[in-house]
């Protein structure tokens, strides 16, 4: 860009400059104007670029969650198992499901929110599902629809297209109980599963629903799930869960190498709250081996059934198992007869876990 003073005013030139005859020469200039001519130029440029109307809709997370739920066919399960939608529906049951699933997910608000958020995103464009049949009433019909058997069941087929879709390791699994606030009132007598009692989050004021899981160890994925009445001590429901997982998922962990054995090669681990005699009879009924948290309070339960001061626990009160491990499943049920150092120096348990009294298997 070159500059000239032309009646004491300066105006611009754009010049190519090249070597003629190994001499540099101008071969071209073009008149630019004046600073305020390159200025409005510009300007009428940039509007040119800039587009009339703009539309931003939210699309990675809602593309990511979407895929996911196609890979592992939520929908279609979802209807196989409550049946098709009617001829008249926008959206079948499973569609709709999957569709909360996906907006809890990634942007959790009321049903009545959803098709206004839906609108705000891509995913009409790639599901093809338009927010016009996306109104509040027709998920609360859906979720009508499916009752507590079809969700187990629903659950249950989800569960399995996982473990194998993505060869999740179901080896050993953790098991554990909790309960949440709810805020339904005192006087609503639909939700008999909201029910008063020793509340987690201390909302003694609130009704309360329990929540049993059993997920895998990598991942936390989870495989079996149990609801049940705030006011039950969580270590009453023990037993459904392990019910559930032995009818499920047990022989999904045995591998060529155990095929042959009778006991499943599936360890569940859990802590003290579920520690009661008849947790472990029901237990050692269901072959599961197991790693369970015990302490001061919780080593009560885990007593074996013969101990003397200086003898190693008899044969006869280990059922057959070999107290050293060796090829065999060892079966403790307790190191509560004291410290795992004396333990250790008994001989009763080589394989206790240092300053802690556990329950494994």
């Amino acid at each position: 860009m070159y500059k000239k003073i032309i009646n004491g005013k300066p105006y611009f030139y754009l010049r190519e400059m090249a070597r003629v005859d190994g001499k540099p020469k101008m071969v071209s200039e073009r008149y630019l104007g004046s600073a305020a001519d390159i200025v409005k130029a510009m300007d009428a440029a940039e509007a040119g670029m800039v587009p009339e109307r703009t539309r931003h809709l939210a699309f990675g997370d809602v593309a990511a969650v979407w895929s996911l739920l196609t890979d592992l066919d939520v929908a279609a399960v979802i209807d196989d198992v409550v049946g098709a939608r009617r001829s008249d529906a926008g959206a079948s049951v499973g569609t709709c499901l999957a569709l909360a699933a996906l907006g809890r997910l990634v942007a959790p608000r009321s049903k009545k929110a959803f098709a206004d958020w839906w609108a705000g995103t891509a995913g009409d464009r790639f599901t093809k599902i338009s927010g016009k049949v996306l109104d509040h009433r027709k998920f609360w019909d859906a979720m009508h629809t499916v009752d507590a058997d079809a969700l187990q069941d629903i659950s249950a087929r989800l569960a399995a297209r996982m473990i194998e879709g993505f060869d999740l390791d179901t080896s050993s699994v953790a098991l554990d109980m909790t309960n949440f606030a709810t805020y339904i009132d005192t006087t609503n007598d639909k939700a008999p599963i909201a029910q008063r009692g020793k509340a987690k989050q201390k909302r003694t004021d609130l009704r309360l629903v329990g929540l049993g899981m059993v997920v895998t160890r990598a991942g936390g994925i989870p495989l079996v799930w149990h609801a049940y009445p705030g006011n039950r001590p969580d270590v009453t429901q023990f037993p459904t869960l392990i019910e559930h997982l032995t009818q499920r998922y047990t022989n999904l962990a045995d591998t060529d190498d155990n095929a042959g054995t009778i006991w499943p090669s599936m360890t569940v681990v859990f802590d003290a709250g579920q520690n009661s005699t008849a947790n472990f009879e029901h237990l050692r009924q269901s072959g599961l081996r197991r790693v369970g948290g015990g302490g001061s309070r919780g080593g009560r339960y885990l007593r074996p059934p013969y101990r003397t001061a200086r003898a190693v626990f008899p044969q006869a009160a280990l059922n057959g198992y070999s107290p050293s491990g060796g090829s065999s499943r060892a079966y403790w049920e307790s190191v509560a007869g004291g410290s795992p150092a004396r333990i250790h120096r008994k001989g009763v348990c080589p394989a206790t876990i240092a300053n802690r009294r556990c329950a494994t298997v």
